[in-house]
């Protein structure tokens, strides 16, 4: 299991003393209190993608911010971050991969630009951690209208 995998890099961590130890300790946090939030949660792969694809998205909104305002010190923390939880989540389709999914699956449904969102919805559920919702979105866009 992903979480498994986690806390093992923690521990190796912990005695090699590497800088990325807070790093994993904040992600297995994270963890823990998906697990302790409700009765018989467990961290499964896909709750553990859900909260790495989270932890990323706020990295990469903290980073912008930093940048924006001149903070490059803090902003490549933020990447650095990013780049070490992206070892823990699937290879990223590319563009094209993408938009032949979503070219598939209008075709499948027969969507119209008001289909906007059941689209989406069917191709978030087929690329499943593999592909930025961003460039789905723009891919969905581009292709039903």
């Amino acid at each position: 299991m992903l979480k498994d995998q986690i806390i093992a890099d923690m521990t190796a961590a912990m005695k090699a003393r590497a800088p990325e130890l807070d790093t994993l300790r904040m992600l297995k946090a994270d963890i823990m209190k998906y697990e302790v939030s409700g009765a018989d949660k467990v961290a499964t792969d896909d709750v553990v993608l859900d909260i790495l694809k989270r932890s990323v998205k706020q990295r990469k909104e903290a980073a912008d911010g930093f940048t924006k305002g001149g903070n490059t010190e803090a902003a490549q923390k933020e990447l650095g971050e990013i780049a070490y939880f992206e070892k823990y989540m699937p290879e990223q389709m590319g563009e094209d991969e993408v938009k032949k999914i979503v070219q598939e699956t209008i075709d499948q449904m027969s969507a119209g630009p008001a289909d906007f969102g059941k689209v989406m919805g069917a191709v978030m559920g087929k690329v499943k951690g593999q592909a930025d919702g961003g460039m789905v979105n723009a891919a969905v866009k581009e292709l039903l209208g």
